[in-house]
């Protein structure tokens, strides 16, 4: 027996071993791989690709899986590199999901091995300097292919027909020619193949597309174009292998003589209208004294261009300014202030320090971007800010911020995005069919982590910092419903404020004394957390959100209810489904009343909230009367006083 135990062992021991010398080898060979592509392709802006230790931790625009075995992306857009792609160096990256290259000056032909890669779903290569053909050999897992902008030639190869579940397939800005494949695709939802020399009858499988999509092809017909293929005869419908810039034969229909003048009127209109806009870019620009919107691309690409951007985001950048984008050290993003600015931005929010926009660079970076309001600090002093921002995100519960930007009439922040969104959106977003209640074991996660990021913020050098805007909206959840955790975000932001704006004055989650001082601490903070647990307890708003009237003084309101000793009235209804944890949300509303004192002497500080918190699910760590306990006692006890 012991000696088949043994052999068990031993085999398990060398599967092991085996299993770790291959996640090494494999990512050992990611990392030679990318190694041997920035040898081989020249760059304007520097990579950091120096220790092969930290190449999932620190390589910028290198992601990994989650275990850290494999490169799953490569992303560096607007990075400046120039040059061919040599065969067998990205083509090596055998795990590679996501290759974003767009807005560099790569040129050459795409390698055969690149596009082939069988783990490859998106593809950004877009406003480049690509030729040649169309790469044949494509992954069957492509869902996203971008190759716009570029100098490709010859026929849509006929393998694209094969990728079933490709949803997204730009060629747009080419010189492709021949004939479109029949393209019956399922899951295919955009497709733009513009400005191409495309020719003969569009398949009826496309049809269902915009005109967009075709524009720009002068031998192309039939629908969704005005221009009937049915009245031509065979020797008028143009050949897969003809250009509309070839020279006109003598029997060459007057269809195609229409067809080259209607492009040469395009051409002089686009022309006129490129001369207009930089007329109003004057004019624009010499009445605001130099000071100029950025708006689009690179000058080069403008015409080929086109974004979806919020007209106010980054509306005071400066033009001088435009790539000052500051990264913070180990920050794996790769992107400059362009990249931001040309994105698709959505609002997320406005609050008492700015808005917060949505920013999507492309299918796999997505960042949230803070634009600031009544900043009024000078630029050292924003710098010194930010580097102690960046300091204290260095932890599981507080949102780190990636980069930021100064310019005198333009702050601007990036953080991390966190698609689960938060604990406001989570407790009263969607009360209708549909809605995904935030079960009580969700709620104690989040409440633990936040205060955990609270309290880190509190504890370091010396305990002199302040968060000053803590609400349930600055408390993101860093997973899904199911599986949360919370974290802190908007830290560093009120000591760079000139003033709270009277609506955020109001009682909400601000202390009496911020009210009246407009003056913010450590004990204030705690004040606020504790509106955050009253709102996580009682699915009740101390502020107003819109579409949501259920607007109460939270503490106010709670105090007198367990005065009637009507506790039980408390607690959010879609908590009453749940059994056996009505003493863990009496614990936390004990917690909560004691953060909400009305003086701030008797608060308990963020350390102390942990564990009490700590204590709710794990109570053996309660191994002697706290003080913090008495507080909380008293504030369940003591009637509401005339002020209320």
């Amino acid at each position: 027996m012991k000696r088949r135990f043994l052999r068990l062992a031993v085999i398990s021991n060398i599967v092991l071993l085996l299993t770790i010398h291959g996640v090494a080898s494999d990512l050992d060979s990611d990392t030679k791989a990318l190694l041997e592509f920035a040898d081989s392709v020249p760059h304007v802006r520097e990579f950091n690709w120096k220790s092969p230790g930290s190449v999932c931790k620190s390589w910028i625009g290198i992601t990994c899986s989650k275990d850290g075995s494999r490169v799953h992306g490569v992303h560096l857009p607007g990075m400046g590199l120039y040059g061919s792609i040599p065969v067998g160096t990205l083509g090596k990256l055998d795990a590679l999901r996501v290759l974003s290259l767009r807005s560099n000056y790569l040129n050459g032909t795409i390698p055969s091995d690149v596009l082939s890669i069988s783990s490859l779903q998106y593809v950004f290569l877009q406003s480049n300097d690509f030729s040649g053909s169309l790469p044949v050999s494509l992954s069957p897992r492509l869902s996203f292919m971008d190759l716009s902008a570029n100098s490709f030639s010859g026929n849509i190869p006929e393998t694209v027909k094969n990728l079933k579940r490709l949803s997204v397939l730009n060629l747009q800005f080419n010189t492709l020619s021949g004939i479109i494949p029949e393209l019956d695709l399922p899951r295919l939802r955009s497709l733009n193949l513009s400005h191409n020399s495309l020719s003969g009858s569009i398949p009826r499988s496309l049809q269902k597309f915009p005109v967009s999509s075709f524009v720009g092809n002068t031998r192309l017909c039939g629908l969704p174009l005005a221009d009937n293929c049915s009245g031509l005869s065979p020797a008028d419908v143009p050949s897969p292998e003809s250009s509309p810039f070839s020279s006109t034969p003598p029997h060459s229909s007057r269809k195609f003589n229409l067809g080259a003048v209607i492009a040469i009127v395009v051409a002089g209109a686009s022309i006129l209208l490129l001369l207009l806009l930089i007329a109003v870019v004057f004019c624009l620009k010499k009445k605001r004294n130099g000071k100029t919107t950025v708006i689009v691309a690179k000058a080069a690409n403008s015409a080929k261009t086109e974004n979806l951007k919020s007209d106010d985001f980054g509306s005071g950048v400066q033009g001088a300014e435009k790539n000052k984008l500051v990264f913070f050290e180990g920050c794996s993003y790769s992107f400059n202030l362009e990249d931001l600015l040309r994105a698709s931005a959505e609002v997320l929010g406005k609050g008492s320090y700015g808005t917060a926009y949505k920013a999507i660079l492309d299918e796999a970076t997505t960042v949230v971007v803070k634009r600031l309001k009544d900043a009024g600090t000078g630029k050292k002093e924003f710098e010194q800010q930010m580097e102690i921002v960046n300091k204290l995100g260095r932890h599981p519960n507080v949102v780190p911020l990636l980069a930021y930007y100064f310019s005198k009439d333009e702050k601007l922040l990036v953080y991390e995005y966190k698609p689960a969104g938060s604990l406001s959106a989570a407790l009263h977003g969607n009360r209708g069919t549909g809605r995904v209640p935030l079960d009580w074991e969700s709620r104690l996660n989040i409440s633990l982590g936040a205060a955990k990021g609270l309290a880190h913020i509190h504890s370091e050098d010396g305990g002199k910092f302040i968060h000053g805007n803590i609400k349930s909206s600055n408390v993101l959840l860093t997973n899904d419903i199911s599986n949360s955790n919370g974290c802190i975000s908007d830290f560093g932001l009120s000591p760079m404020m000139n003033f709270i704006p009277v609506k955020y004055r109001v009682a909400g989650y601000r202390a009496p004394e911020v009210i009246e001082t407009r003056k913010v601490s450590q004990k204030s903070d705690v004040y606020s957390f504790g509106v955050v647990l009253l709102e996580m307890l009682t699915g009740k708003s101390p502020i107003q959100y819109s579409g949501y009237d259920d607007v109460v003084d939270l503490p106010r309101w709670v105090r007198s209810v367990v005065r009637e000793e009507w506790t039980s009235e408390v607690f959010d209804m879609e908590l009453t489904r749940y059994r056996n944890i009505e003493e863990e949300m009496v614990q936390m509303l004990q917690i909560a009343l004691s953060c909400v004192g009305k003086a701030p002497d008797v608060r308990p500080n963020m350390d102390e909230v942990v564990h009490m918190i700590e204590c709710i699910r794990h109570p053996e760590l309660q191994n002697r009367p706290s003080s913090e306990d008495d507080r909380a006692k008293d504030s369940t006890e003591q009637p509401p006083s005339s002020q209320d």
